[in-house]
């Protein structure tokens, strides 16, 4: 879990965990700006302790630091157990994920957490992220799957889309602002319009903006379900370049019996097959995946298919966590591991995919690619590999060049120019 701090005049917002956490703080410091000067706030993220664990000590650091400071607490974390932040004597107010931004100007209560399930709106509409090359659209929020180890969905609620036409309007907006690059993001991407009319889909959602946002020059997806990609996107990664040929995909698990208990809706030969059938139809796809390691029953050799599938799919990117019981969930009433073997496990899922990711650093040496300057002599390519870079180019700036080289994290570009 990584947090960033940014301030919005006198007040200063500190985000922990996803993507659309990152959305969502952008729109508390445009729409609440007025109501949080001389503020902290903290943008939570529950889908571990150790997430948690983070967010308590930032909120501790931040009252020793600024004692004169009004210290707020939002996000999954604090919708899920209000209580707890509540009794932190460094903490002057709680407020849930239904609506966080209004909230901030509600009188009275030191907690303002409502229902989340019974919350309608959506994702919060940004105007993008200041002196960011690229931007994150949230798309949809909350999940209407119930796997068994995930608490997001008592932190978000059920799935709720954003219209198709806000989604377009912001990404022509964000274009029209000078991002390069529009992240869709949210909890459960490829659930997008089944809770509207006419059930449209991801697919459909990108066609439209493709089409609709020509000034738009890459486009990219955040993690999606490895349980689905529908018809109409299938055929928008095959066929339309500015589509990003990159997919982060929800896998999990390895290990099929694992995935049952996990109540994951594919099986280790589904996410196989998806991999493939991607790569088929985009050749220079690369792909990430989110593992567990520990998960409560997982065998040695639950887990050895897990290390196993790193190679096995090809995989260039992995984002492993450490097993860790969340409340209220049922694989934390299961027989759980000691915390010894899931953060040894998680070391070496960890080194399974740093040996990935050195080979495709190396696949990709000697060929030519693009990439999104993200600051002073680092971009990102088009399949989202990390480029280094020597010279001058402007954040936001696309760069081509051939790749001399990698240090095992990065490709290491050439001579380039100017894309």
């Amino acid at each position: 879990m990584t947090a960033g701090l940014a301030p919005t005049g006198d007040a200063q917002v500190v985000t922990f965990g996803c993507r659309l956490n990152a959305a969502q703080s952008q729109a508390i410091r445009e729409e609440a700006s007025q109501d949080l000067a001389g503020a902290v706030v903290f943008n939570t993220c529950a889908v571990t302790a150790e997430a948690v664990r983070q967010a308590r000590q930032a909120i501790r650091k931040a009252r020793r630091e600024q004692p004169e400071a009004r210290l707020i607490v939002t996000g999954c974390a604090a919708q899920i157990d209000p209580a707890m932040f509540a009794a932190m004597s460094e903490v002057d107010l709680v407020v849930g994920n239904a609506r966080a931004a209004d909230a901030f100007a509600i009188a009275g209560a030191r907690v303002r957490v409502s229902d989340i399930m019974s919350e309608g709106a959506a994702a919060p509409k940004v105007s993008g992220l200041a002196g960011r090359s690229r931007a994150y659209v949230a798309i949809q929020n909350g999940c209407d799957h119930r796997c068994t180890f995930c608490v997001i969905p008592f932190g978000r609620g059920n799935s709720r889309s954003q219209p198709a036409h806000t989604i377009i309007d912001q990404a022509r907006d964000l274009a029209a602002r000078g991002h390069r690059e529009v992240v869709l993001t949210g909890v459960d991407l490829t659930s997008w319009g089944a809770d509207m009319d006419g059930s449209p889909t991801l697919g459909d959602l990108v066609g439209q903006i493709l089409s609709e946002v020509p000034d738009l020059p890459r486009l990219r997806l955040s993690s999606i379900d490895a349980a689905e990609i529908d018809d109409a996107l299938m055929a928008h990664i095959a066929d339309a370049p500015r589509l990003m040929p990159h997919l982060h995909l929800s896998v999990q698990s390895g290990d099929d019996l694992i995935l049952k208990r996990m109540k994951r809706r594919h099986s280790r030969a589904d996410a196989l097959e998806l991999i493939a059938t991607v790569r088929r139809a985009r050749p220079d796809a690369a792909f990430g995946a989110d593992l567990i390691a520990g998960f409560p029953t997982e065998t040695e050799a639950a887990f050895e298919n897990s290390v196993a599938f790193v190679e096995e799919a090809g995989l260039a990117f992995l984002h492993v966590f450490p097993y860790s019981p969340r409340p209220g969930t049922p694989a934390a009433r299961m027989p759980q591991h000691p915390a010894e073997l899931i953060h040894a496990r998680a070391r070496r899922l960890r080194a399974a995919g740093d040996a990935a990711l050195a080979r495709h650093l190396e696949r990709r040496v000697g060929g030519q690619i693009t990439a999104l300057v993200e600051k002073p002599g680092h971009a990102r390519a088009e399949d989202f590999t990390e480029v280094a870079f020597e010279g001058e180019a402007a954040p936001g700036g696309l760069i081509a060049g051939v790749v001399a080289g990698h240090d095992g994290r990065r490709a290491l570009l050439g001579a380039w120019r100017p894309a």
